[in-house]
């Protein structure tokens, strides 16, 4: 070991005074101890809701990134070439909005490019992205919007792709929307057996779709500048603790609070709510806060579950819970209430009628816990084919075939602003 050169200078030659080396000792010492004391300080201190390991991209007021070319862009010229003047200025103030870039699919080269296009256009405006990795094996139940990679090895591998494309630049992750909120074990999924298959429900899917989400969050939080938010559903879903669901095999179903914490939750940001839904503001701060509670209270007593007296010992500290974003994108109205008796099954989370733009993104939020308001599901693109318990092919609240999931619908678009609380114009 290279000596400092003081120690060096004593190391031969003539011996140093005894005062000398009393008081260099002594300071020596005193260093020590106080060092000492800071490292007991540190590990006696209660450990933080998440350790982020990593910049907190929304730690200030941040600037979000905004395509300069999208579908309410193109539809405002559409518009405006019409003569719908009115109708174009609402798309063109839609366009001018933040709006999360989703990722659904491609090879690891693919997802891995088209990442990095959208971290180099964040680059040009000083902003930062807001991505969706939406790619879990088995997604959406089969669903509408069903998909996702082929098995947990190719997703491992275009999770990896994905957080390449990202590097070292700022952005906010949305891991995975009802890839928690939405396992295979729900009595009415036809995914991994179970429900009316007529094959028993598999437990090692579920098993498996905990270890896909963990590797997403090990692998996202790893980046030096990227905030990382495991998707949680909303709060008209999942309870917080686990249940009976009532009816079907496996009756026994995992509470919101179980999933996240299966989910790897404290490795992460944070959680993400109402993606591509429309409940209202105010009562999803409140099941954030409660289900952020409960994960607090689980994490520090080992309980199976929080009651709302446990929920009322957990102190009301932001740096000790788990914060949260909301999407927003769509939740101005609230929810659709539809008529009494009229469907089977309203769907009420698809394509609801009446509904406005929410909150605009922001991380002035009026609440510690809640990170950000994001526009995560993107205005105007379709729920998908909703045909509320009828036999359809048509919706019967609009009289017609709805789009696709995911594929952009300008009537509906053109509602949202209209109805947008606050106005977007």
């Amino acid at each position: 070991m290279r000596l400092p050169a003081w120690e060096r200078s004593h190391a031969v030659g003539a011996s140093p005074t005894p005062e000398t080396l009393e008081y260099r000792m002594r300071r020596r010492i005193g260093m020590l101890a106080a060092a000492t004391a800071g490292i007991v300080a540190v590990l006696a201190a209660p450990a933080p809701a998440q350790a982020l390991g990593h910049d907190d991209p929304l730690k200030r007021k941040a600037t979000f990134y905004v395509e300069p070319d999208g579908n309410a862009a193109r539809q405002a010229e559409i518009w405006a070439a019409e003569g719908r003047d009115d109708d174009a200025a609402h798309m063109r103030a839609l366009s001018k909005v933040s709006q999360a870039v989703w990722f659904t699919g491609g090879t690891p080269a693919e997802v891995r490019a088209a990442v990095r296009r959208t971290m180099v256009g964040a680059a040009r405006q000083h902003a930062v992205p807001v991505l969706v990795a939406y790619y879990v094996p088995g997604r959406d139940c089969s669903q509408y919007s069903a998909g996702g990679a082929a098995n947990e090895a190719a997703y491992r591998a275009w999770i990896d792709a994905f957080a390449r494309g990202i590097g070292g630049a700022p952005a906010v992750v949305i891991v995975e929307p009802d890839g928690l909120a939405l396992l295979s074990s729900e009595p009415w999924c036809n995914e991994g057996g179970g429900g009316t298959t007529g094959t028993p429900e598999d437990p090692a899917r579920v098993d498996e779709r905990f270890r896909e989400i963990n590797y997403a969050v090990d692998t996202l939080q790893r980046l030096p500048r990227t905030g990382v938010y495991v998707d949680s559903g909303h709060s008209d879903w999942q309870p917080l603790d686990d249940y009976d669901a009532g009816y079907g095999e496996p009756r026994a179903q995992l509470g919101m609070a179980s999933r996240l914490l299966k989910g790897g939750i404290a490795k992460a940001d944070g959680f993400a709510l109402n993606v591509s839904n429309y409940r209202a503001t105010d009562e999803l701060v409140a099941y954030g806060t409660r289900l952020s509670k409960c994960l607090r209270f689980r994490q520090t007593t080992g309980a199976a579950g929080c009651s709302d007296a446990d929920l009322a010992t957990v102190p009301d500290d932001p740096r000790k819970l788990t914060h949260f974003v909301l999407d927003t994108s769509r939740n101005g109205q609230g929810p659709w209430t539809p008529p009494a008796g009229q469907y089977s099954d309203p769907q009420v989370w698809c394509n609801p009628p009446g509904r406005g733009l929410g909150y605009r993104p922001s991380t002035r939020t009026g609440d510690p816990l809640v990170d950000a308001f994001l526009w995560i599901k993107r205005p105007g693109e379709s729920d998908g084919q909703c045909t509320r318990g009828t036999a359809g092919p048509e919706d019967p609240e609009y009289g017609a075939v709805d789009p696709a999931a995911g594929a952009w619908w300008a009537e509906y678009a053109l509602g949202l602003s209209q109805r947008a609380v606050p106005p977007l114009r």
